[in-house]
């Protein structure tokens, strides 16, 4: 039996790299019929000769270069996510799921627009500045032990969130800039002659002297950091020099053609689906999986683009096939293994009445100042003010102090039910859900963003919802898989994002500002509603808490107190997907508040349910007004939106706390 199971592995290897370039063959044929008159002849005689006509013309200067252009990038993207898995002995590890692809395209976006001539003639340079500073970041909130587990993808996952905030911001502020900028980040692959074939051909030289060097390195941290120094292997340098060859590969790969994710997170798993074994065995594979996966991937974009008349960018077509699999690879990972969380422990005495009568103080403060000082043509002004200007801040600060204290209390709901302290509107996807049923209803039945804007919202957030504990059912609902699986579902929504932003019209900004989360827009009917929607919500939410308390402390005690578990867990999560559409439906999606009001309340001594809800509910409160008001007034006359200044500040301030508890781990 044995010596069959033997012949049978090496039957797969010798068929495995044959069958990948027969398949790279025909789809390679398939990808060079779609759109393209010229018959086989004609196409071999260009090989030969200058091209005579417009359709010989397109055919040597557009249809030609994108495909090798696939096949480049997607060889270097496979065999970049293929030596980061080897380095951690992580599955789930590629450039995006660490932060280096948001933290790429961070650097570009900054260069092209302050350094438009650095990112013109070396962007690889920012780009591997950028992905090598969220991957040092990455590491350094998972730590050494967590390197192998959930803790660095659920890091860099948190990082892609803050960094990818980061770049939205500045393309906003930037517009006139920033215009081409669209096309990059939606990653297509469109030619229109050899000059970054040529450009990126020498920048992918390294792979060579890779598959040639860096087998033995790899194979020796197979049998762990002190096992590969045992048998004289320089752990320390070795690692930093294939992680700077790594991200190398993907950063001149975003530099030529933009973001295109999951080819170098899906390629490995393939690959080792396939028998690749060996460290270079399957460095190799990986490089022709993610050659003839991207190229399938354009090939299918090209076919849509020719269907709909209108541009499909091949990193929007690679996420809608890439979120799916990441499901499927989250599923297949043994139950339990998502356990592992990063939780932040509370760190104070309960708040005294003192403490609660200064953030009520402070809060009407905030308010106070949100309506009456604000800068001006003749500088800053503390004044009433007139009718017109009220008419235009009551709304906006009556909807940030709503949708706070809504999305702080989601987050308290789902973190004590889920038992998960990295549970959150926004990194479960349900703020997604939400947001991509609006963009669908604007982008393909016409209407505009806001039009039945809380029943579609709440039904994305239901799906969601449903297909979150269903995807999660294996795991038992693991903290870490939760979230992982929620940042899967989220990947969707930038797929669609991307797609309608990639035409770069006047609407693709309308689309991009809203995303981005603003209040500037609100009504006074839409704050009355949001306020009153909230207050409707928050009424069972803090009669319940008693059940709440109970299910936070686990299964077996609920029952025992006579709870129904289904029937409570779903009361609970309908009145969480209640409260992020109503928040969405009117301000548009806030990322990190609802994740970190509740962590703020508990360290300021929140232990116990009921004054957990209403301190996370008044810190959400403040925490959004405050961004409001900074948002109007930071780069005056013009502003920020308040979603994407309160993603910044929160998840800059969650990252430091991340940062911070990893070093008293350290030192303890």
């Amino acid at each position: 039996m044995q010596l069959v199971m033997t012949l049978g592995r090496q039957s797969a290897r010798s068929w495995r790299y044959p069958l990948l370039l027969l398949c790279m063959l025909l789809m390679a044929l398939w990808h060079n019929r779609i759109g393209n008159p010229l018959p086989a002849a004609t196409q071999w005689a260009l090989l030969t000769r200058a091209p005579l006509d417009f359709a010989e013309l397109q055919w040597w200067h557009a249809s030609l270069p994108r495909l090798v252009m696939a096949l480049l990038v997607g060889a270097a993207l496979g065999f970049s996510g293929s030596l980061l898995q080897q380095l951690t002995q992580n599955r789930l590890v590629s450039p995006m799921t660490l932060g280096a692809s948001a933290g790429a395209w961070l650097g570009l976006v900054a260069t092209g627009i302050w350094l438009p001539q650095l990112a013109a003639n070396h962007g690889e340079w920012p780009a591997l500045a950028g992905a090598m500073l969220a991957v040092l970041l990455a590491l350094a909130i998972a730590g050494v032990r967590g390197i192998n587990g959930l803790p660095l993808v659920l890091g860099g996952m948190a990082l892609n969130l803050l960094l990818g905030a980061l770049a939205s911001l500045l393309v906003m502020l930037h517009d006139q800039y920033s215009r081409n900028l669209f096309i990059w980040g939606a990653g297509d692959l469109t030619q229109h002659d050899w000059q970054w074939v040529q450009w990126l051909l020498p920048r992918l030289a390294p792979v060579l002297l890779l598959l040639w060097l860096a087998p033995r390195p790899l194979t020796l941290l197979r049998l762990g950091a002190s096992g590969a120094q045992g048998r004289g292997l320089g752990l320390w340098p070795a690692m930093l020099l294939l992680l700077l060859a790594a991200l190398w590969l993907s950063s001149v790969a975003i530099t030529a053609v933009g973001l295109i994710g999951f080819i170098g997170l899906l390629t490995p798993n393939l690959a080792g689906m396939l028998g690749a074994r060996g460290a270079r065995d399957e460095l190799l594979c990986s490089a022709l999986l993610g050659a003839l996966l991207l190229l399938a991937t354009d090939a299918l974009a090209l076919l849509a683009s020719s269907y709909t008349m209108e541009l499909v960018p091949s990193g929007a077509a690679a996420a809608l096939i890439g979120a799916p699999a990441l499901l499927w690879f989250t599923r297949r990972q043994p139950a339990g293994s998502g356990q592992q969380n990063l939780s932040l422990q509370p760190q104070a005495r309960p708040l005294s009445w003192r403490g609660w009568g200064l953030l009520l103080a402070g809060l009407l403060a905030v308010a106070l100042l949100s309506l009456t000082l604000a800068p001006g043509v003749h500088g800053w002004r503390l004044a009433w003010p007139d009718e017109l200007i009220w008419s235009f801040r009551w709304p906006r600060t009556l909807a940030a102090v709503a949708g706070g204290a809504a999305l702080a209390l989601a987050g308290v709901v789902l973190q004590r039910l889920l038992r998960n302290p990295l549970a959150s509107p926004d990194l479960l996807g349900l703020s997604a859900g939400a947001t991509l049923a609006l963009l669908a209803a604007s982008l393909w039945l016409g209407r505009p963003l806001q039009q039945y804007g809380a029943p579609l919202a709440f039904g994305g957030s239901m799906l969601v919802l449903g297909l979150l504990l269903w995807l999660g059912r294996r795991q038992q609902y693991a903290p870490g898989m939760m979230v992982l699986v929620g940042i899967s579902l989220a990947a969707l929504l930038e797929a669609v994002l991307q797609f309608s932003l990639a035409r770069g019209t006047a609407d693709s900004f309308a689309i991009l500002g809203w995303l981005a989360g603003s209040t500037y827009r609100v009504s006074g009917s839409q704050a009355l509603l949001l306020s009153g929607g909230t207050l409707l919500l928050a009424l069972p939410v803090l009669c319940g808490q008693r059940a709440l308390s109970l299910l936070s402390i686990g299964d077996g005690v609920a029952q025992g107190r006579g709870l129904h578990l289904a029937r409570s867990r779903l009361f609970w999560l309908t009145l969480v997907a209640l409260l992020t559409a109503l928040v969405t439906s009117v301000l548009g999606p806030v990322a990190f508040l609802g994740l970190l009001a509740p962590h703020i309340a508990a360290m300021l001594g929140a232990r116990r349910v009921l004054p957990q809800l209403l301190l996370a509910a008044l810190l959400g409160s403040v925490l959004l007004l405050v961004a409001d008001w900074l948002g109007r007034v930071l780069i005056f006359p013009l502003q920020v939106p308040v979603g994407i200044l309160a993603s910044v500040l929160c998840g800059a301030y969650f990252i430091g706390l991340l940062l911070l508890q990893r070093l008293r781990r350290g030192r303890a």
